[in-house]
């Protein structure tokens, strides 16, 4: 399913926003939904049934078409919007990763999203050489034409964000759009929705919790080219992006700090494994020349394009093929391919019987098209 570029018309927005809103639909179990049944409309029709032969007992919570109406009213009422993957003004290098945000809401200057992007992230407790650092590449980036991605979190973030505000800069937020956080980035987070651009995934009010930030920093290195880490600690939020880049085949970029810094041994340990010794933008900009002369590679949703129930395989058929797919998967991640060689059944099958395990709520998904049963 390769992204068209049009925008949805009302009504295909709405069924989109149920659709991701619903329990357990996630934008990986999303994309093959949509690709299966053709519109997100069939998609939900056929939801309960699909969860049910997954083994769920009680009825699958849908998003309403009141719920989904309210959101939309609250995200125009804080001057935001929706972008749908495959839209003119959704980040194209965003649309190219697997497990891309189908709907996204955006604030402020959406034209800067068709700009190639950079992202800066580092410590929270940044050093004062490190906030400087921060800012200076971020200007010089943006002075070079590039968009300066980053979380909006105290510290580095913020450094980044300051240094490229004159200049185009992008800010992910982990919580609803119109959700301030941290409060002492409040002023920041208003020069950004004037001059910059904003982005969430997560509804309108939704206050940032722990397990939002990896879904946050797989957003910002998914609209970048390459990441660059500026102070980190080993244990660092900014180190789970730098993973996500390198996942999706972005570039890492990392500045080396004294061993005797808590906050420079995960920027010295990603030199040690790989990452691009970086002094400033003129290192990042050379590294990435080759990607900013090339457009981002398109991505097939899923790896399956006939219906869901594939075609002639029988009722009894199925359940005797999600017998062998529930005895190979247990608590450890396991590739999807990997259950497709050793249960010896049909790609289509497999991913079939998955959606009706991750919509019975029996599967989880983890990076790298792996699943364990939970």
């Amino acid at each position: 399913m390769a992204a068209a570029a049009r925008p949805l018309n009302p009504a295909e927005r709405l069924d989109w926003l149920r659709l991701i809103r619903t329990e357990n639909v996630g934008p990986i179990t999303f994309y093959q939904l949509l690709q299966h049944y053709g519109s997100a409309a069939a998609a939900l029709e056929a939801l309960p049934e699909v969860a049910r032969r997954g083994g769920r007992g009680r009825s699958l919570r849908l998003c309403s078409r009141a719920e989904a109406e309210r959101e939309l009213t609250a995200l125009d009422k804080v001057g935001a919007r929706l972008l749908a993957w495959g839209e003119p003004d959704y980040p194209e290098a965003l649309a190219a990763v697997e497990d891309a945000p189908p709907l996204i809401s955006a604030k402020g200057q959406v034209e800067l999203l068709r700009r190639r992007a950079v992202a800066i992230v580092g410590a929270r407790n940044a050093s004062t050489n490190g906030r400087r650092l921060a800012r200076e590449i971020a200007g010089d980036l943006g002075r070079r034409g590039l968009l300066v991605a980053s979380g909006l979190a105290r510290g580095i973030d913020a450094a980044a964000h300051q240094g490229a505000l004159a200049t185009g800069t992008v800010a992910v937020i982990a919580g609803g759009i119109d959700v301030v956080y941290p409060e002492e980035n409040r002023e920041l987070h208003e020069a950004i929705a004037e001059q910059g651009v904003l982005l969430a995934e997560l509804p309108v009010g939704t206050v940032p919790q722990a397990r939002h930030f990896p879904r946050r920093n797989r957003i910002i290195s998914g609209i970048s080219l390459g990441v660059l880490v500026v102070e980190a600690a080993l244990k660092s939020g900014s180190l789970i992006t730098a993973r996500f880049a390198l996942e999706q085949g972005r570039d890492v970029f990392s500045i080396p700090g004294s061993p005797l810094d808590p906050r420079c041994r995960g920027t010295n340990d990603l030199l040690r494994r790989g990452a691009t010794l970086t002094e400033g933008a003129e290192d990042v900009v050379s590294a990435l020349e080759g990607s900013l002369a090339t457009r981002p590679a398109e991505i097939r949703r899923g790896s399956v394009t006939s219906p869901l129930t594939s075609g002639n395989i029988s009722e009894k058929e199925l359940d005797q093929a999600a017998r062998k797919v529930l005895e190979a998967l247990g608590p450890s991640p396991v590739a999807v391919d990997e259950l497709v060689r050793q249960c010896q059944l049909s790609a289509a099958t497999v991913v079939t019987i998955l959606l009706e395990l991750e919509l019975a709520g029996r599967l989880e998904r983890h990076a790298g098209n792996q699943v364990t049963l939970i």
